[in-house]
């Protein structure tokens, strides 16, 4: 058998062996029994972070003058959303299309009426006590399409480590009852496995934004975000 044959079979022997090695369940040392735990928990935190969607939407005759339009009235909203102190880091592009617009007639091919053209962008909002006025901003400097908002938690990891505690503490007691029950006692944690996430807020509608002046800013409630963890545990129970 040639030596470059020879070493293929043995690299995939070796591969499968390991394959085999990994899907193999861990065996309890001795007389000991296994038990797997599955366990989840949360943890609520009020968001600080909001996402919107903003653009314009324009109509002409040609392509190039609704394009024109649009460019001419998305330059007062990028001002204002500049003026509304959100930096460019949390400024991003999302959409950009012109599509022409069609009159139907029955026995009669489409005809092109005009032509519409859309340019949106995506903000991070990251004082929502401001998210309000910011909603506000936009709509009186020529914004008419708006979307969000979408809440979520700037740095969540220390919430998710309080939930993972929280699940491991669960599965632990729950081990416990087990063994208890059982007249055995809990020897070790064999393995963890980890798996759960985010859960985003109830979304709210964004309200059709009138042009007519307000005293008061658009009201926003954030709510409560869920971050959730959920563990498989393997416990080894013994005398």
């Amino acid at each position: 058998m040639p030596v470059l044959l020879r070493t293929a079979l043995a690299a995939i022997l070796a591969l499968a062996t390991l394959d085999a090695r990994a899907q193999t369940p861990p065996a309890p040392s001795g007389d000991g029994t296994l038990l797997q735990v599955s366990a989840h928990a949360d943890v609520h935190r009020v968001p600080d972070v909001a996402t919107i969607s903003a653009g314009v939407v324009t109509q002409a005759v040609d392509a190039n003058a609704a394009m024109r339009a649009n460019a001419q009235q998305m330059d007062k909203v990028m001002a204002a959303v500049r003026a509304a102190g959100i930096a460019e880091r949390d400024i991003q592009t999302s959409g950009i299309g012109v599509n022409p617009q069609y009159r139907y007639a029955e026995n009669q091919p489409p005809a092109i009426t005009g032509y519409q053209a859309a340019n949106t962008v995506s903000l991070k909002v990251r004082d929502i006590g401001r998210l309000g006025k910011v909603l506000d901003a936009l709509v009186a400097s020529g914004a008419n399409q708006l979307n969000g908002p979408s809440f979520e938690i700037d740095q969540p990891d220390a919430a998710y480590d309080e939930a993972r505690r929280s699940a491991l503490d669960k599965a632990q007691a729950r081990a416990a009852m087990y063994a208890k029950a059982l007249g055995l006692r809990v020897r070790r944690i064999v393995s963890i496995g980890e798996g759960g996430g985010y859960r985003p807020p109830v979304p709210m509608p964004m309200m059709a934004m009138a042009r007519a002046q307000k005293a008061a800013d658009t009201s926003v409630s954030p709510g409560e975000t869920t971050l959730g963890a959920d563990l498989d545990v393997v416990f080894e129970l013994g005398r």
